[in-house]
């Protein structure tokens, strides 16, 4: 294997994405599902070039997002299972790697990054393939332990503790939103997403030491930014300095979003045998999907910030709820406003119709996917 430099072309056909690489998650299905061969896919993933393996490598981009593509490809058969292999190896080396510099990080007293911890670039990401990959490796252990770690408050300013997962920047190109750093409340940038993959981990019985104190942790902050009034509970994107973002007004997204948010905690709830929590998030859940100011906030069809991304979110919450039909009335009429949405032009998996055309499929109540494809958004 290679390294390629990260120039716009081999980053843009090795993106889970927004590049071919993602767009063959769908072809993948459909093949698994028989409504297709697995050629397109094929051709897809030979187009990818020599893969990024270097330290910007994560699991929406190179050779991760290469290994988790094979692996939805492969589903238990020995399709790919050389590439794999060798994909194994690198991802393990890579982890390995982003793991020390984490633990530098934190040993010189700085604030973290998303970079360091995400789901997209970060080590919530590639703790993510390990889970799938190596759920047997000392490399997923070391990926949770950092988490426990990560979760410890961190020094601030005038003696005054900050969470552990603090960053110094903005969460987005707005650099007057959050003055001073934030702590990101969103699946796919903030910490429920190390709680999703802490919980997940814990449901297949893998735990370090520490464990369960993290995830808790991480609730009792949640915990306390939680808003609640007539209107239902949110959660702010993030808090600053300056206070919480402002709730009222959010888009429901499955990336920062309250299902994101009730979905990891609904995960964390199960794997905890922690009942009343769970059906607090699910009533969360609930009055978010019966507030039409929140939902016409979603203007596309989008796994990330759109309709296809709630869409696939209540469908994992429904199966696992305590009471599934209200989830599954949604969903009925969860098509309707689906198709209102303008299609996507591009092919991509994360906001064009690859992924818009996957969690459609999910729409029908009792729907079973060939392929747990969602588990790149921590969603299973």
């Amino acid at each position: 294997m290679t390294t390629a430099p990260l120039d716009t072309d081999p980053a843009t056909r090795q993106s889970l994405a927004h590049g071919p690489l993602g767009a063959a998650i769908l072809d993948i299905e459909r093949a698994h599902a028989g409504h297709a061969s697995f050629q397109s896919a094929h051709h897809k993933l030979a187009d990818a070039g020599p893969l990024i393996d270097g330290d910007d490598a994560n699991l929406f981009l190179g050779a991760p997002a290469m290994a988790y593509v094979l692996h939805l490809a492969a589903a238990g058969t020995d399709r790919y299972a050389r590439a794999l292999r060798t994909l194994d190896d690198v991802v393990a080396a890579l982890a390995r790697r982003r793991l020390a510099a984490a633990h530098a990080r934190i040993d010189a007293g700085r604030t973290t990054t998303f970079a360091e911890y995400d789901l997209f670039r970060g080590l919530t990401g590639i703790g993510a393939l390990l889970l799938r990959r190596q759920p047997d490796g000392q490399e997923l252990r070391h990926v949770l332990e950092y988490f426990v770690r990560l979760t410890e408050p961190a020094p601030g300013p005038q003696d005054q503790p900050l969470p552990g997962w603090w960053v110094g920047h903005a969460p987005a190109a707005n650099q007057a939103a959050t003055p001073g750093g934030h702590a990101n409340a969103g699946l796919a940038h903030g910490i429920t997403g190390p709680l999703a993959l802490l919980a997940l981990a814990k449901r297949r019985g893998i735990t370090v030491e520490g464990h369960e104190l993290a995830m808790c942790r991480i609730l009792r902050w949640l915990d306390s930014i939680r808003q609640s009034d007539h209107q239902g509970t949110r959660w702010p994107r993030w808090v600053s300095k300056t206070g919480a973002a402002p709730t009222h007004g959010a888009a429901p997204s499955w990336c920062y979003g309250t299902p994101g948010i009730v979905r990891a905690q609904q995960l964390a709830a199960i794997s905890l045998g922690d009942d009343d929590r769970k059906r607090a998030a699910e009533r969360a859940l609930l009055y978010c999907l019966a507030d039409s100011r929140q939902l016409d906030r979603l203007t596309n069809r989008g796994l990330c910030h759109g309709v296809g991304g709630l869409i696939r979110t209540v469908q994992r919450v429904a199966r696992d709820a305590e009471t599934p039909k209200p989830f599954d009335d949604w969903l009925q009429r969860a098509s309707e406003r689906f198709l209102a949405m303008p299609a996507p032009q591009e092919p991509d998996f994360l906001e064009g119709a690859a992924g818009a055309a996957l969690a459609f499929m999910s729409a029908e109540p009792g729907a079973v996917t060939a392929t747990d494809w969602d588990a790149c958004l921590l969603l299973i």
